[in-house]
């Protein structure tokens, strides 16, 4: 059966956890869109800009046939219908991400019925991982070589080296 699948998130920056998830989903679904979020207004604040954030997807998945990356803005469940996406794909952590990713789930069956939620369970070993974890160790420059890709990790050093520290001073939310 041929079923197109969804993957949306901010992916600042990808890291451990969205790979993983990445790779189940495109073995399951015959094509998965990964889909980075362009705020486009400051509704949350980013490290990496949506053009850098593609790229590093590019960098570390975007090999697989049945796999592409792309940005998008607006509602996750629009882009869905546009790319004739039948399932949105999402990962789930923690308890503390059901809540959420329940509400929203719920949002989007309202807003477009005919289109699915299928949660991924993360793996035990990336249950600890988000963004915001990921970014606030490495702006204290820790080591974050065992949650993302080496050269996501060169990215983060260098964000976090010099006059590009100053960019990072709005607080994030815990979930992404």
């Amino acid at each position: 059966m041929n079923i197109r699948a969804v993957y949306p998130g901010t992916f600042d920056p990808i890291h451990n956890g969205h790979i993983d998830i990445i790779k189940r989903a495109a073995e399951i679904f015959s094509e998965l869109t990964v889909a980075v979020y362009d705020h486009g207004r400051p509704i949350k604040s980013v490290l990496f800009s949506v053009e850098e954030r593609v790229e590093m997807i590019e960098s570390v998945v975007g090999n697989r046939p049945n796999i592409t990356i792309l940005s998008y803005g607006g509602l996750t469940v629009d882009l869905a219908r546009k790319i004739n996406a039948k399932v949105i794909v999402r990962g789930l952590r923690v308890f503390s991400d059901f809540e959420f990713e329940f509400r929203m789930a719920l949002a989007n069956q309202r807003l477009a019925p005919e289109v699915e939620v299928v949660t991924l369970i993360a793996r035990e070993q990336n249950t600890f991982l988000s963004g915001s974890t990921v970014r606030e160790i490495a702006s204290f420059h820790g080591d974050v070589s065992s949650m993302v890709p080496p050269n996501i990790a060169a990215a983060l050093a260098n964000k976090f080296n010099g006059e590009q520290e100053q960019a990072f001073s709005a607080p994030i939310s815990l979930r992404d």
